[in-house]
């Protein structure tokens, strides 16, 4: 998207009408619309989205942090590795996530050697660097970047190589979402970066076998509006559609090469998602011929206990849009982003951190 684009997206005149017209359409009855992208959540807080909207229709967030949902016993595994002397490659906002017990900051700290990288290509160059060494990717997040480490895999690395991978897919959370009995969710608004890789399909199951109305959208103001209005006319006209705000990026059928590629390499399995338990087909993993980059198998790592929630944090409860952050009694006392206690102050697509640097407070 160009500049002059994303500014047609920011256009608050326009923005303005989209608001008047949902406002126009929106039921007297309370509705809630549940996204699940921290991109999204930080478009609609950063330009105060929700202002914009009728009393009756509440945009809540779902699990769609990759960082936030990770358990506790990934980031153990990771740990682990570091103090065996293993070196631990990953991004930036993965180090401060914390474990059971701590962090892979402070494991470094302690000795451990966990490096920084901006690209799974940085991670891969240092290995081949240094040889002697054993170096690990903790391969993190959703659709959208199992791609790379597949294509990385399928590149054969370096045999010093190998992957701690944590990928997870959307839309069985989303299931799990409407299996929460006293959660009430009228819409999704589904990840538009996801879509792009994934298509449309795999959320056909949303309105076809739970009435629902499904929204894909992208990440601008008007493309959240938008999004709004779609889903409420849904609700107005009483059925459940599967929609496409994002045309322009999104189709159909997706990355059908980048889909093919991750078929190769991994195989779906059932996952451990913090503070929400274990979901069926939720997860990705190697497939066995693939076994010599799987770090789990080569180092023989095994955590008997993990603890994903700390006394006093309630970020399980964030994350499936139960309560807002400022409802949870450590939110900008025990937990900042300077200081975070639970997984969503970590990232900066997590929803607690979004709303403490906005500085919102209810």
């Amino acid at each position: 998207m160009t500049v002059n684009d994303a500014a047609k997206f920011r256009d608050p005149t326009l923005a303005k009408k989209v608001a008047e017209h949902i406002k126009k359409i929106a039921p007297q009855y309370k509705v809630k619309f549940c996204h699940v992208c921290g991109t999204h959540e930080w478009t609609i807080t950063h330009y105060g989205l929700r202002s914009l909207l009728p009393d009756s229709v509440e945009v809540i967030a779902g699990p769609g942090c990759p960082v936030c949902i990770l358990p506790a016993s990934d980031i153990d595994e990771a740990i682990a590795l570091a103090k065996r002397g293993v070196t631990i490659t990953s991004f930036g906002d993965l180090i401060r996530v914390p474990g059971s017990e701590t962090s892979l900051q402070k494991a470094k700290a302690a000795g451990g050697d966990v490096r920084v990288v901006y690209g799974l290509r940085d991670a891969i160059q240092m290995a081949k660097k240094s040889p002697e060494k054993e170096f690990v990717f903790f391969a993190v997040g959703f659709e959208t970047t199992s791609p790379a480490t597949a294509v990385e895999v399928l590149n054969e690395p370096p045999s010093n190589f190998s992957f701690l991978v944590s990928h997870r897919l959307i839309p069985p959370a989303m299931e799990l979402l409407l299996g929460i009995g006293d959660l009430q969710i009228d819409g999704f608004i589904a990840a538009g970066h996801v879509c792009t890789i994934t298509g449309m399909k795999p959320y056909e199951v949303f309105p076809e076998a739970y009435s629902m109305p499904t929204v894909a959208a992208g990440f601008e103001p008007l493309d959240v509006l938008f999004a709004v209005d779609m889903l409420l006319q849904q609700v107005k006209e009483g059925v459940a559609r599967l929609e496409n705000e994002y045309k322009r990026v999104v189709t159909w059928e997706g990355n059908i090469k980048a889909q093919n590629i991750v078929k190769q390499v991994f195989d779906v399995a059932d996952g451990r998602w913090r503070g929400l338990g274990k979901l069926p087909n939720s997860a990705l993993v190697l497939k066995k011929e693939f076994e010599a980059y799987d770090a789990r198998k080569k180092f023989d790592l095994h955590i008997e206990e993990s603890r994903d929630i700390l006394k006093g944090c309630l970020c399980h409860l964030v994350m499936i849009g139960k309560i807002n952050p400022s409802e949870c009694p450590s939110y900008l006392t025990t937990c900042s982003p300077e200081s975070p206690r639970g997984a969503c102050m970590v990232s900066n697509e997590g929803t607690c951190r979004i709303w403490a640097k906005h500085k919102v407070s209810k």
